[in-house]
């Protein structure tokens, strides 16, 4: 019974690193002690120039949408250039991506598909070096007119790497579609910019993630996980590259509307931070390039399990707690609950600002099977650590299309 307290003791630690980041980020802030990622340093005469990269595996659904938002940024045109990736292609995809104007890659390599693999091979075919930085927008997704010029307000970028604010396209679609775009705005309104004002690296999260073309001359692609932004995030500050925030660099992706079809996601969503951890987590540590609270801070992120997965793991241990009585089981399952007050803060303060709270609120009686579902797909995806193969998501045609 005594190892079984020391596991909970265990899971307790890992369940509480986010909340002691914030924590230390709100007490150095209120100290004023911490140290800011690069400030701005002011436009340039020209806007940087932007490659607007499009991974695409049979995206002929929703890639003409994307396409359409890309033309329409309010940015000078001779300052972007769009490419598809047409990564294994059997659809029109290509045909597409040509007929909307944009440039196109077609890729065809089966022994190393995947989003992550066109990515690098993509970079090696274009002459990046000619522009500032490569911004990565997946198929599903529709990029706000504005996002091009929110990125310029962050300062030149060829040195650093920034995440735009990664919202949902149909946030109205089911019950999951709105909590997870309750979700995303406890992310990227509230935790990310505590992060950017503490002087910490924010995470990338594959859509809408932006790299310097001095950072990927440096130091490559060499993110091939089925997590490739858990990597590229791990990596990139494991070397001391800057990440920064851009709230206000809005793009709006498909989220999956049922859990059938969010299935896949989540489990290499789960596998691929998992993998990212126990691979990288080390040499973060080791790092020199870094100070010891980005190192706290990182690996916080990176064993984090995600609010749902965050909360079934409470309550499941909880249960067992209940029934096994190990010593000192009360207190170590209060200082397991405690550590869900920082996902209830963030969820709180987005509810606050969602246009339509009621609604949001409502959602929210679909957590109970979410969280059970969730717990189940998170055992499943252990065995996906290591080297599991890269799924595609199912795609739907939004409604009222």
């Amino acid at each position: 019974m005594i190892v079984v307290s020391g596991l909970v003791a265990l899971l307790a630690v890992v369940l509480w690193l986010p909340s002691i980041s914030d924590l230390v980020s709100l007490a150095c802030l209120a100290f004023r002690r911490a140290v800011a990622l690069p400030p701005p340093r002011g436009r340039s005469a020209e806007p940087p120039r932007l490659l607007f990269l499009v991974p695409a595996h049979n995206e002929e659904l929703l890639l003409p949408a994307c396409l359409v938002s890309l033309r329409k940024l309010r940015y000078p045109a001779d300052r972007v250039e769009v490419v598809v990736i047409a990564d294994n292609c059997t659809d029109g995809t290509p045909t597409i991506a040509r007929a909307a104007g944009a440039g196109c890659l077609e890729r065809h390599d089966t022994t190393h598909p995947g989003k992550p693999h066109a990515i690098a091979w993509a970079i090696e075919q274009l002459p990046v070096r000619e522009f500032d930085a490569v911004v990565i927008v997946d198929a599903d997704t529709n990029v706000d007119a504005a996002f091009a010029q929110e990125l310029r307000a962050l300062g030149p970028l060829r040195d650093r790497a920034a995440q735009g604010y990664f919202g949902l396209s149909n946030p109205e679609e089911t019950p999951l579609t709105r909590m997870s775009e309750v979700l995303a705005a406890a992310t990227h309104r509230f935790a990310y910019p505590l992060k950017q004002r503490a002087g910490l690296n924010v995470p990338l999260v594959g859509n809408g993630m932006v790299i310097g073309t001095d950072v990927l001359a440096r130091y490559g692609w060499h993110a091939f996980s089925i997590c490739e932004d858990w990597e590229m995030y791990a990596l990139l500050t494991e070397r001391g590259v800057p990440i920064a925030a851009a709230p206000r660099a809005r793009i709006y992706s498909q989220e999956a509307r049922s859990l059938g079809q969010s299935s896949t996601q989540r489990q290499r969503w789960t596998a691929g931070r998992l993998t990212v951890l126990t691979r990288v987590g080390p040499r973060i540590v080791r790092s020199r390039a870094i100070r010891l609270r980005q190192k706290f801070d990182a690996i916080a992120e990176l064993s984090a399990p995600g609010p749902a997965l965050h909360l079934g793991l409470v309550v499941l241990v909880g249960a067992a707690g209940a029934l096994l009585h190990p010593p000192a089981i009360g207190l170590l399952l209060t200082v397991l609950a405690g550590s869900l007050l920082r996902p209830m803060v963030y969820t709180l303060a987005a509810l606050t600002i969602d246009a339509n709270p009621v609604r949001a609120v409502l959602s929210f009686a679909f957590l109970p099977i979410y969280v059970l579902w969730r717990v189940g797909t998170a055992v499943r995806a252990l065995r996906a650590v290591g080297n599991a193969p890269w799924v595609r998501t199912e795609r739907h045609e939004a409604r009222g299309a």
